[in-house]
C-alpha cells in the first residue's frame, strides 16, 4: 500500500489534537497508529531501541507487517540485539536494520578510539543520528516510544508532532503511557523485554554509556551518566 498524502504541520496538528482526547492508553495508541497506517501506507515507519517490544507489537496490531527500524550501532549489548531477534521472530512486523556509514573498527581509526568516552555528541551522531535520516528518508510518517514520564525533557511530548528537522510527520503513541501502564500491557500480551531490565537497565542504549538506575531515580538517569547528556540527538 502506497499513499499520496503529504506530511504538513497542519496535519499533525489536526490529529494531535483528535488523539489527545482518547483517555484509554491502549486505545489512544492503537488510534493513532491506525491512523498513521491508513494515511501514509508503507510510507509509515516506527523505530525500536529493542529495550522491550511494546512499540512493535501495538504497531504490528494496527498496521501488520508495519516496517520496525533498529538503529544496528555496532556498540549494542548482546541482549538488546538477541531481542531485536526476538521481536523481528515472533511478531507480523519488517525489520529494517540500518547501519552507520562506518563500522566501528572504521570510526576508531579515523576519529581515534572511545570517540563516545570524548565527544558522545559526535559519535551518537555519526551512529545514530545521520544513519536514522537516512533511513527515514524515503518515508513520510515515523514513530517513536518516547513518552511523557521518561524525563523532564520529554514532558511535553505530543501524540502527533511536527518533525521540522525532517519534514514529517512524528507519531508519539505511547506519550500518555506510564510504567504502569507498560508493565501492564506487557504481561497481559507476553510481550519481549530486553533481559537487561531485570538488572536495573530502565533506559537501554549502547553499552558503554548505559549503566543501570537506582530506586527512584530518573529511567534516562543510566543514560551518558556524568556528562551532562540526556539525549543522542534522535527526538531533539
Amino acid at each position: 500500500m502506497t499513499t499520496a498524502v503529504r506530511p504538513t504541520p497542519e496535519l499533525a496538528a489536526e490529529a494531535d489534537a483528535r488523539f489527545e482526547g482518547i483517555a484509554d492508553p491502549v486505545e489512544q495508541a492503537l488510534a493513532v497508529l491506525r491512523w498513521a497506517g491508513e494515511t501514509f501506507g508503507d510510507d509509515f515507519a516506527v523505530t525500536s531501541s529493542m529495550a522491550d517490544g511494546l512499540l512493535s507489537h501495538l504497531a504490528s496490531r494496527a498496521v501488520p507487517g508495519v516496517n520496525v527500524v533498529f538503529l544496528d550501532t555496532g556498540y549494542h549489548f548482546a541482549e538488546t540485539i538477541g531481542t531485536r531477534d526476538w521481536v523481528s521472530g515472533v511478531m507480523p512486523i519488517t525489520l529494517v536494520n540500518v547501519l552507520p556509514e562506518q563500522t566501528v573498527a572504521e570510526q576508531d581509526a579515523e576519529h581515534g578510539a572511545r570517540l563516545h568516552d570524548r565527544d558522545p555528541d559526535l559519535c551518537c551522531s555519526l551512529r545514530k543520528v545521520q544513519p536514522l535520516a537516512k533511513a527515514l528518508a524515503g518515508y513520510s510518517a515515523w514513530g517513536s516510544g518516547v513518552r511523557r514520564d521518561e524525563s523532564p525533557t520529554r514532558a511535553g511530548t505530543r501524540v502527533v508532532d511536527w518533525d521540522a528537522k525532517r519534514g514529517m510527520v512524528k507519531v508519539n503513541p505511547l506519550a500518555a503511557w506510564t510504567q504502569e501502564h507498560v508493565d501492564a500491557y506487557t504481561v497481559e500480551h507476553q510481550v519481549p523485554v530486553n533481559p537487561l531490565q531485570e538488572i536495573g537497565y530502565a533506559s537501554i542504549g549502547c553499552a558503554p554509556c548505559t549503566r543501570p538506575v537506582a530506586p527512584g531515580e530518573d529511567p534516562r538517569a543510566g543514560r551518558w551518566a556524568g556528562r551532562g547528556k540526556t539525549e543522542c540527538g534522535l527526538h531533539l
